[in-house]
């Protein structure tokens, strides 16, 4: 019984230092847990992906989850996810968007294909002694670009967890993909494009990089540049 218990403390206490992105935060509310982002497999473990060549990393949704509603939001709106419980881990930031083809929904599409465009990445603050990034947030936002073409979109947000990155895989990633429909766009669509996977190697230098020692003096996020109208 006390080793039980034991496990179950420590099962507790590893889930609580991860998190996912289950509310849909647009118009001034945020949603109900899962009614707008599409319900992702760590949903109860909040474990991360390690592995950046697998499927998972599209939007990490569970097969069997319930279908999620899409969210009408203007473009040049600010579009946000509440995090559970917060972001702790050290390591970037990032916002990207997938235009839903043709014959699909935001709700059937599995963001597959070469699809994906950046929207937003932050950068760390280096100094001698560290580098480090925005931490402990309970919600993260994004402005949605004002040129895109009007229609239904993926929202793909991804933390990239780096404390454990000095060896390939050690890299922590958490996203989710919130469901929208973007109304009174314009006419350039997003570019450059990137598939998942794909966009990333697990030996990016984002990916692959020891953040305590020696002090990194610059960093690049993986992925593609940053989409701007």
């Amino acid at each position: 019984m006390q080793l039980t218990s034991t496990l179950l403390l420590l099962s507790a206490s590893l889930a609580s230092a991860h998190y996912t992105f289950p509310g849909l935060i647009f118009n001034g509310a945020t949603s109900a847990d899962w009614q707008y982002v599409k319900m992702t497999t760590n949903k109860y473990s909040h474990g991360p992906i390690q592995d950046v060549g697998s499927t998972d990393m599209r939007c990490y949704k569970d097969p069997a989850a319930p279908i999620a509603s899409t969210a009408n939001v203007a473009a040049g709106a600010t579009v946000g996810f509440r995090v559970d419980t917060s972001i702790i881990h050290p390591g970037p930031l990032m916002f990207y968007m997938a235009k839903v083809p043709s014959g699909k929904t935001a709700a059937n599409f599995e963001g597959d294909g070469t699809v994906w465009f950046k929207i937003w990445e932050n950068q760390p603050t280096i100094t001698s002694s560290s580098i480090s990034w925005p931490s402990g947030q309970t919600t993260v936002s994004v402005k949605i670009p004002t040129c895109i073409p009007s229609g239904e979109y993926l929202l793909r947000v991804e933390h990239i967890a780096l404390h454990s990155a000095s060896t390939s895989g050690g890299a922590q990633l958490y996203l989710a993909c919130g469901q929208i429909n973007v109304t009174g766009g314009g006419s350039k669509a997003g570019t450059p494009l990137v598939a998942f996977p794909g966009a990333y190697k697990a030996t990016d230098p984002g990916l692959l990089i020891n953040i305590y020692w020696p002090v990194p003096t610059s960093y690049t996020n993986p992925g593609p540049k940053v989409f701007t109208c």
